[in-house]
């Protein structure tokens, strides 16, 4: 799991509406945290900035990964 160094505050919805528009497939959404698929993993983000990836276990990808989808969002 990434987490910001500064908490955030994600408009979920706005989000999930930008993965959508990105291609990718957003299972489940709410004012909590949106769930979807991003290269082939089950990814999480969470309203104040955290970014769970699974499977993966590389913590210098999962910042990287993070970043990207984060940057994309905000």
């Amino acid at each position: 799991m990434a987490v910001p160094r500064e908490e955030m505050d994600i408009d979920t919805m706005k989000a999930a509406n930008i993965l959508e528009q990105e291609g990718y497939e957003v299972k489940q959404k709410d004012e909590l945290m949106i769930i979807f698929t991003w290269r082939d993993m089950v990814t999480t983000l969470y309203s104040r900035g955290k970014v769970m990836f699974f499977p993966l276990s590389d913590k210098n990808l999962c910042i990287e990964y993070a970043a990207i989808i984060l940057n994309s969002v905000v």
